[in-house]
């Protein structure tokens, strides 16, 4: 199943879409953090290592390549794959000031964030540890990059090994982040303006029998769909790219202030 509105909004969110092929994205990639240079406004890019979502089938699958090549072995995260980072980096430092190495675990008596939780409103606690690289103390050659890549998720994983067994990073590290007011206010505003427009282009169809029964069944089809998303997200589904060893990932770049 297909939803268009998906794509329509990764697009306009500038997201830069990948082939999984090296020798098709590369070209895109250099052309996409170029563009970057001389952006109007401050913006961070976001980019997962791993190139998929973690799961234990995976985990295992890492555990057996990193024994198979003589590399450490896992225990909480997947091996990354650094020709994404290698390419961001390498294009990026010139105008990049730094790179945020944020690692995010769940805490114990806290339910694990979802896709359902999040549209039933149900809120969960997740903490980050965030370790801010500049750019200028990275190391200058791709296998430099990638090596000092690899090294971060070692120390990652060891960083998740406290955090299981002391349910935290660290108390003299913790920050509490309080809620941002001006992205509230957006929602509220566009929330607010949504419901008018709506109530004015339904006023007529609740009038009528039909009109009634049309809203209901557009309703129902929206939360039946909306339910098949949600199940498709879930990780277990998600594609089993830990097979293969394909090296790009998945990019977005974003404005400092939300907006892509």
């Amino acid at each position: 199943m297909c939803f268009q509105v998906m794509g329509w909004s990764m697009w306009f969110s500038e997201y830069i879409f990948l082939e999984r092929s090296w020798a098709k994205d590369e070209k895109t990639l250099k052309s996409s953090f170029k563009s970057l240079k001389g952006f109007p406004q401050p913006f961070w890019l976001a980019l997962f290592v791993e190139g998929t979502r973690f799961t234990a089938a995976k985990l295992q699958q890492a555990q057996e390549y990193a024994a198979s090549s003589g590399l450490p072995i896992p225990r909480n995260v997947l091996i990354p794959r650094t020709k994404g980072f290698v390419a961001a980096v390498s294009n990026l430092r010139e105008f990049v000031p730094a790179v945020y190495d944020v690692s995010v675990a769940v805490p114990k008596e806290s339910p694990p964030p979802t896709m359902l939780r999040a549209l039933s409103g149900q809120a969960s606690v997740v903490h980050l540890h965030i370790r801010r690289v500049m750019t200028s103390d990275l190391p200058a050659t791709e296998d430099g990059l990638s090596q000092w890549c690899k090294d971060a998720f070692v120390l990652k994983d060891d960083l998740l090994d406290k955090h299981r067994e002391q349910n935290t990073f660290g108390e003299e590290l913790y920050q509490p982040i309080p809620r941002p007011l001006k992205p509230l206010l957006v929602v509220v505003g566009w929330s607010a303006m949504l419901v008018f427009v709506s109530g004015k282009l339904m006023t007529p169809l609740f009038s009528t029998w039909t009109g009634i029964a049309w809203v209901t069944g557009g309703l129902g089809t929206i939360f039946f769909l909306m339910q098949i998303f949600i199940m498709s997200t879930q990780s277990e589904r998600s594609s089993n790219l830990a097979n293969t060893r394909r090296s790009t990932s998945s990019f977005k770049p974003v404005t400092a202030n939300g907006k892509s």
